[in-house]
């Protein structure tokens, strides 16, 4: 069994893209520029704007925040977009979600340009995706994708279940590897399937995004099959400062002694997600 290691890879990808950026800013006297909007106070969206402000620094990128409180109008924030849209200066940006109640988010990402959509959730983007023309991916998508790559798995040919399908994570991957690069068959497992055992034991790769802590076993389980864990799910512990850890989908210590390959939960691929936006920022810069 081979661990998959996300931050190793993450690190690797960072240098070039600093590479990258060092000779965009040598030709056009500035650095991509990624700004992020944040509204109110989430803890997960609080440290993960930090953590991208942070990965902008490593790699040589000028990065942005604005903020805003929990209760900010639908115009403040709308005109928040409007000028960042317009800002030559701005390469990319993104509206960290999930956003209070009273605002529609469905609205609020179709009002970004999506020349700067560096999440890749402009229904421009998903539908140029979809049919296989350039556009920015959503990032866990993305950053799995280049984990298969850099660990020269082996998709083409190979049954490939996806348990999932949310906007985010579960429907788009399953679009990605289905089209020629990847060139896996796909199956899209979700809350309403049957037989979910019976199937997952046919898979060459799992990708599992349902949220539900330990839901893959063992049992569902072919031997040698690839094991992609996207579930963080913050779940209980007595083991921790905080008081919680972070759980993935797999019941790993089970799961991993059948795989070739499975990635842990920290440390698969979360880090991965976080680069993708590098990389579509750098994308954009050019």
């Amino acid at each position: 069994m081979i661990l998959i290691d996300g931050n190793k890879v993450a690190k690797e990808v960072k240098e070039e893209i600093a590479l990258e950026a060092k000779k965009i800013a040598d030709k056009r006297g500035r650095a991509p520029h990624l700004a992020a909007i944040l509204v109110g106070h989430d803890g997960g969206s609080e440290s993960y704007v930090n953590f991208k402000m942070k990965d902008c620094h490593e790699v040589g990128f000028e990065s942005s925040l604005i903020r805003f409180e929990d209760d900010a109008t639908e115009k403040e924030l709308f005109d928040a977009i409007e000028k960042l849209n317009n800002d030559p200066q701005i390469d990319g940006f993104i509206v960290q979600l999930p956003l209070p109640r009273h605002f529609d988010e469905h609205k609020v990402l179709e009002a970004i340009n999506p020349d700067k959509d560096v999440d890749g959730f402009h229904p421009v983007n998903v539908g140029k995706m979809m049919t296989g023309l350039p556009s920015f991916v959503s990032a866990t998508p993305m950053g799995i994708t280049i984990l298969l790559k850099r660990y020269n798995i082996e998709t083409s040919g190979k049954h490939c279940v996806v348990i999932g399908r949310s906007n985010i994570v579960g429907r788009p991957m399953s679009v990605l590897m289905s089209q020629k690069e990847m060139n896996s068959t796909v199956t899209v497992l979700h809350s309403g399937s049957k037989n979910i055992k019976e199937i997952c034991q046919t898979a060459d790769i799992i990708i599992s995004a349902m949220g539900k802590p330990g839901f893959v076993t063992a049992d569902m389980v072919k031997d040698g099959a690839v094991i992609i864990d996207v579930g963080t799910t913050r779940v209980p512990s007595d083991k921790t400062k905080s008081g919680f850890k972070l759980a993935g989908d797999v019941d790993f210590e089970n799961v991993a002694q059948k795989c070739s390959y499975i990635t842990p939960v920290p440390g698969g691929v979360g880090p991965m997600t976080r680069l993708a936006l590098l990389l579509n920022t750098l994308e954009a810069a050019k």
